[in-house]
């Protein structure tokens, strides 16, 4: 310890520094997710469109970051790989046509590094976004570059309703994904890898995967089809499991999938709901890597309203908060802005469709946050939604909420130096705490509070004393301006310091400022 330690951490165990009767403002938690999807594929967010210059991309990308940073959210989640390809600098598949507009051009600079230093410098964690069996959105293979692993491998790859897939029963194509995964996670200072709802594709009509060669193959030692291709999905979830884990250990590792396991008509662990089934039509057991401990966090993509008959929102979000409860999986749930304002059903031409959402996952502790897409449609505040999380559900920052698999130590307790009124603000000043004191800190949280010290230890788990936070930067000391401070007014300020994992240390020193 660098000073002497404070009440608050006396009081609490390692790793927490304010007593367990401390719980905040429900309405406003000080822990908690908040995130958004920005999709490439078919140019959906970002780049808006292909052939764009690196400097009109990079704009683009920044005036995004600098708007989820305006609605007070604190993680983006970037599609990196839309279809065997790649939006960043990849030593296996070629540069992305959403990029350049064609496939395998370079587009002058490394997106993705671009991408995390711009996130990281607005204290955002970046999530790469990836699809694991998507190849192309058409079906002709020779329109693909010729080094494409597709048309190097073609018996990795089937057609199906008009769009190449890799077949998820091809041995090698497992080992492959393993292996252009975990190739971004060693070389980008990414947070999380993150996979969408897409595994064996959705079913088009009454055609069925073409992957008869491929089961006659590998598939003896299964009962059946359908429990081949489950099994060749979780052989691929529980690999990235262990594999990702072993590479960077604060690594997150998470998927949104569809927001139906199974219907409580089917399976009497399902939901009551009666929509298409993601265990049976997608191959995709999200329940089973619930239980079997192979994902961080779950984010089921509960896109329908609150009483929708076949989907309930209300419904589901108590069947996933029952699911995940006791495993150690975060729960988040993917919102659709994309419904909002839109006459079918009618419950979406309700400004409060959207907030109540927001508001009844309130009553379940189990779910941690949520991503929001499409982060286009967001940006247009339909019916008032984007106004209505900055001046109401988003009033105040929120920290990202620790994981039960990433446990460890806070950094230890940062000295503030300096809190000085200037023209433009109070700048504040504090020791940054490298390696050589503990756990590094990776960032910092800044509390202010009106009048003199001390502050009773529950007020810092009060959002509304949250001011912000600042991304840790290598120097000897490090600083943030206050711009909202009134001139002349006393204030008490304190800095914690934050690692990776987003454990949080016991609170600075204070520092008064005004009379």
């Amino acid at each position: 310890m660098l000073i002497g330690s404070s009440p608050a951490a006396a009081a609490a165990p390692a790793g927490n520094p304010y007593p367990a009767p401390c719980a905040g403002d429900p309405a406003h938690p000080k822990r908690q997710l908040r995130g958004a999807w920005i999709a490439s594929v078919s140019n959906i967010n970002w780049p808006s469109a292909p052939g764009l210059t690196a400097e009109q991309q990079q704009t683009e990308l920044t005036g995004l970051l600098d708007a989820v940073v305006r609605m007070r959210m604190n993680a983006v989640y970037l599609q990196i790989r839309p279809a065997a390809d790649a939006l960043y600098a990849s030593p296996y598949e070629p540069w992305s046509q959403y990029l350049t507009g064609t496939q395998g051009q370079d587009p002058g600079y490394d997106p993705l590094a671009f991408a995390v230093a711009e996130a990281h410098k607005r204290n955002l964690e970046l999530h790469a976004w990836m699809n694991p069996y998507r190849v192309s959105t058409q079906p002709d293979p020779s329109r693909l570059v010729p080094t494409h692993p597709a048309r190097v491998h073609p018996d990795w790859c089937v057609e199906y309703s008009g769009e190449l897939y890799y077949n998820p029963g091809v041995p090698a194509v497992l080992d492959f994904d393993v292996q252009v995964i975990t190739d971004v996670a060693t070389r980008y200072d990414i947070d999380g890898i993150h996979f969408d709802d897409y595994f064996y594709p959705y079913p088009v009509g009454t055609a069925d995967f073409p992957d008869d060669a491929a089961y006659a193959a590998y598939g003896a030692d299964f009962p059946d089809k359908a429990s081949w291709r489950r099994a060749n999905v979780d052989k691929l979830v529980s690999t990235l499991q262990r594999e990702l884990r072993a590479v960077k250990p604060w690594i997150k590792w998470g998927i949104s999938p569809f927001g139906i396991w199974r219907n409580q008509a089917t399976d009497p662990l399902g939901s009551a709901t009666n929509g298409l089934q993601s265990y049976d039509a997608l191959s995709a057991d999200t329940r089973g890597w619930i239980q079997k401990g192979w994902l961080d966090y779950v984010a089921p993509q509960l896109y329908w309203n609150i009483g929708f008959p076949v989907a309930a929102y209300d419904v589901l979000v108590d069947w996933w908060s029952k699911a995940v409860d006791g495993t150690g999986t975060q729960l988040l749930i993917g919102q659709t802005v994309s419904k909002i304002g839109t006459p079918t059903p009618p419950a979406w031409l309700d400004p409060n469709e959207m907030p109540n959402h927001l508001i009844l996952n309130r009553r379940y502790p189990e779910v941690a946050g949520d991503i929001f897409f499409n982060i286009t449609k967001l940006l247009t505040d339909p019916l008032g939604f984007q106004t209505r999380l900055i001046d109401d559900l988003y009033e105040y920052p929120a920290l990202v909420p620790e994981m039960f698999r990433h446990s460890g130590p806070a950094p230890e307790r940062t000295a503030l130096t300096e809190a000085q009124p200037t023209s433009t603000g109070t700048r504040l000043r504090w020791l940054h705490l490298g390696r050589p004191h503990g756990v590094e800190a990776a960032y910092y949280a800044v509390y202010r509070f009106d009048g003199r010290p001390p502050q009773p230890a529950c007020d810092f788990t009060d959002a509304k004393n949250l001011l912000g936070t600042a991304r840790a930067v290598p120097d000897l000391f490090n600083g943030w301006t206050d711009t909202s401070a009134t001139s002349g007014k006393q204030y008490t300020y304190y800095v914690t310091a934050l690692d990776r994992s987003h454990h949080e240390s016991a609170p600075s020193n204070p520092q008064v400022v005004g009379r």
